[in-house]
């Protein structure tokens, strides 16, 4: 937590600053940690857990029923369902990118890809696992687990360690570069239309580039205050303050209503919008954004601009082959 704190006491400075001059396309890889390189055998490994239900206390849900890597990587529902059919408070954050978030959660409580995919397993509302004991000694009845943990980490190697660096490998692997934008930034000036354009100098000129920057539009790891300015009637519509957001986390009042800079790249694939998904449209989105963190009320020709250009950040997602999952013939893993 102190690692939060100071990254936010850090960044604050920034929020006054804009990086609009500067428009950088994505990253065709992503940088991985010192004691987790991207391996063909991680990846493999960490897309069939990533998968795969029985990480799950009722072996219905997977990592991949709230972010759904055949869509925009999340499942397009105000409130992620978990195990027996709970949901949570909070709109699932796209995967698709992650690996270019500086922390991750909407309340930035975990500082890293592998520190993530640790806490669902064994949240009670969303896998619902007791513990990540419990999780290794189900991995390890499972003779394929077995095989492919041993050639991504050696033998007798299953662990809770181990499983979460094999996801945060495959999650490094999903990025979406060359979209529209990108191409356009590179010199293909026919890559977006006119309006694109329009909306994309509308977002500088607004100051949206402030908090929304960098190559994945996210920020260098900000937190950023929302709302900004109170408004009661859209309050009454969408109750935005009743997540206090990092100080859910730090317990801290002067973190109140702090959440990470989510990327605005494929944002048009990840409807409903905000920290619990109350906005259902990208229009609507835009519309509040403008009035609650800037104090600015757009025309309705500024707002299609500027989902115009929000369409031009849709990339190319890279093909792959769903995994087959180890079995347990002739047995349920219960």
């Amino acid at each position: 937590m102190f690692k939060i704190r100071s990254l936010v006491t850090a960044l604050a400075l920034a929020s006054s600053v804009s990086v609009a001059s500067a428009w950088e396309t994505l990253p065709t890889e992503a940088p991985a940690p010192a004691d987790n390189a991207t391996t063909p055998a991680k990846v493999e490994l960490g897309q069939m857990l990533y998968h795969d239900p029985r990480l799950s206390s009722t072996g219905t849900v997977s990592c991949s029923s709230c972010h759904n890597t055949m869509l925009g990587g999340e499942d397009n529902r105000p409130n992620s369902m978990g195990v027996n059919g709970q949901t949570g408070g909070r709109s699932a954050p796209t995967v698709w990118n992650s690996a270019f978030n500086t922390v991750q959660f909407w309340d930035g409580r975990a500082a890293s890809l592998e520190a993530q995919a640790a806490g669902p397993v064994t949240n009670p509302i969303e896998m619902g696992m007791k513990s990540w004991d419990d999780v290794v000694t189900r991995l390890q009845s499972i003779a394929g687990y077995q095989k492919a943990f041993e050639e991504a980490f050696g033998k007798d190697s299953i662990s809770k360690d181990n499983a979460t660096k094999a996801i945060a490998a495959y999650e490094r692997t999903l990025i979406t570069p060359n979209s529209p934008y990108d191409k356009y930034v590179s010199g293909d000036k026919s890559a977006l239309s006119a309006q694109q354009v329009r909306g994309m100098e509308k977002v500088a000129e607004l100051g949206c580039t402030t908090c929304h920057s960098g190559p994945a539009f996210n920020g260098p790891g900000m937190f950023q205050k929302f709302p900004v300015i109170p408004n009661g009637y859209w309050e009454a519509q969408h109750h935005f303050s009743k997540d206090k957001g990092l100080a859910e986390v730090s317990k801290n009042a002067a973190d109140e209503h702090l959440f990470k800079v989510p990327t605005l790249r494929n944002i048009a694939l990840t409807a409903p919008y905000f920290h619990n998904g109350s906005v259902k449209t990208l229009d609507s989105a835009v519309t509040l954004m403008a009035k609650l963190q800037l104090g600015k009320d757009l025309s309705k020709e500024e707002v299609a601009d500027i989902v115009a250009f929000l369409n031009g950040l849709t990339g190319e997602f890279p093909k792959q082959k769903m995994p087959v999952l180890p079995a347990t013939p002739g047995s349920t893993f219960n």
